[in-house]
């Protein structure tokens, strides 16, 4: 005969069933929970050692280690990787930290600091910028390098100042002269300084548009010296068709009656 198909569970049996499996599964997690735990508080993975590298010209690995050292919590298991990276990064002089796990007790970190190539903002507060166009502080008194620009702008425009510095400033060292200071401002109006103390109204626009006042103005301005035996003393390039400037006890001006599109008054 045929074997008849079994009855079915009462749902009270399952319900049973079900509620086991379930206890197991909670039980289980209990208990792997509590040997990670246990696992994670062993001495095995305490922090013996940080290995620094990469950029350390203003810092140094001895320094570095004992300045951010006390202000990590947690081993090898349980550090936060985010708060450790920004530790490092409020080091004076880094700009980039990254920071990788090295089992089962070490941490390794790569920084990357900042290379000032101008000084920023007004001079009773001025800052540094580095090769990125980033704004960032230091103590200036460890600023090595001598004879960095003078930039500043509004907020949030360093990289546009550093980029129109460094176009600009091949220019005027063809009329052997240094740019030292360059400035953009609030309205949008570039002014630059020289070393010899001349000033030069550069006018609105885009690194473009000044480039090229600037260059028609540098093709032009040793002839105009010559003639008059005059060092620059100021120089105006918001006219549309020329420009003004003031030698040395003479002012004179290129032809063109507008500034900015508009007539000067």
């Amino acid at each position: 005969m045929p074997l008849q198909n079994a009855m079915p569970l009462p749902s009270d049996v399952k319900l049973m069933n079900t509620l086991s499996v379930f206890l197991g599964l909670v039980f289980a997690a209990m208990v792997l929970a509590l040997a990670v735990a246990w696992l994670m508080r062993q001495s095995l993975f305490n922090l013996s050692a940080i290995h620094v590298q990469g950029d350390l010209m203003h810092n140094n690995a001895a320094t570095l280690r004992a300045n951010v050292a006390p202000k990590l919590a947690g081993n090898f298991l349980t550090l936060d990787m985010d708060h450790t990276r920004a530790a490092f990064e409020r080091v004076p002089w880094v700009r980039r930290a990254v920071v990788q796990r090295e089992f089962p007790n070490r941490l390794k970190v790569v920084l990357q600091e900042h290379k000032a190539v101008a000084y920023w903002g007004p001079e009773e507060n001025v800052r540094l910028v580095n090769s990125f166009g980033e704004v960032f502080d230091v103590n200036q008194g460890d600023v090595e390098a001598e004879g960095l620009p003078l930039l500043s702008g509004p907020q949030g425009q360093a990289s546009l100042v550093l980029q129109t510095y460094q176009t600009l400033f091949p220019m005027f060292q063809e009329m052997d002269a240094v740019l030292e200071q360059l400035r953009l401002s609030g309205q949008g109006s570039w002014h630059a300084q020289l070393d010899s103390g001349a000033t030069i109204e550069l006018g609105h626009g885009s690194t473009d548009e000044i480039q090229a006042r600037t260059r028609r103005f540098i093709a032009t301005l040793t002839q105009v010296s010559v003639r008059f035996e005059r060092n620059l003393e100021s120089a105006d390039l918001r006219y549309g068709n020329g420009y003004a400037i003031k030698l040395r006890g003479v002012t004179t001006m290129d032809p063109g009656d507008k500034v900015d599109g508009k007539k000067k008054r």
